[in-house]
């Protein structure tokens, strides 16, 4: 039992209590919030992560908005601070939100700013997408032939399975 004498042994026993994850009565092991589930256990500030259209940055911001602490465990949060968190992301300029600071500036349509989320999200984006196919920008012709879109270089990656060399192999050339 040699290892029982190291000091981090020591630091690890006395730091046990705080690490630990505390279950009571109340505790969800996983969460509903906005049609994603998100799992209890996980610190509250990375649990919201899980929801599509929110990251950290945003995560930890309606956090702090909703006054939730960062480092609770998720499954411990009320009913009335998820819904606070809700209301937050459906409206966070009513929350004092910066408008740099959402993910939908000045949207193309409507000419608002707002926070999209799951469906609305990929409803969004794959509308951009179609609208530059049909006025065909250089983006929009990239995505219809399925090419790299952001630049990168292609002369040698991104061959999407494609075998590299002559057919048969280099000695069938022979």
């Amino acid at each position: 039992d040699w290892f029982s004498t190291l000091p981090f042994v020591c630091l690890q026993d006395q730091y046990l209590d705080k690490m630990s994850l505390q279950m009571t009565s109340e505790f969800q092991h996983i969460l509903r919030v906005l049609n994603t589930n998100i799992d209890g256990k996980r610190k509250s500030m990375f649990a919201m992560t899980k929801i599509i259209g929110i990251g950290k940055r945003f995560s930890n911001l309606i956090c702090k908005k909703a006054e939730v602490d960062v480092d609770r465990r998720a499954g411990t949060m009320s009913n009335e601070e998820i819904e606070k968190l809700v209301a937050i992301i459906n409206n966070p300029r009513q929350f004092k939100v910066p408008d740099w600071f959402v993910n939908r500036q000045r949207d193309f349509v409507t000419g608002k700013t707002s926070q999209c989320v799951i469906n609305v999200l990929i409803a969004a984006v794959r509308g951009d997408i179609e609208r530059m196919k049909k006025i065909r920008v250089h983006r929009g012709i990239r995505h219809y032939w399925g090419h790299r879109v952001r630049g990168q270089h292609t002369v040698s990656t991104g061959r999407k399975g494609k075998v590299l060399g002559m057919p048969g192999g280099a000695n069938a050339a022979k």
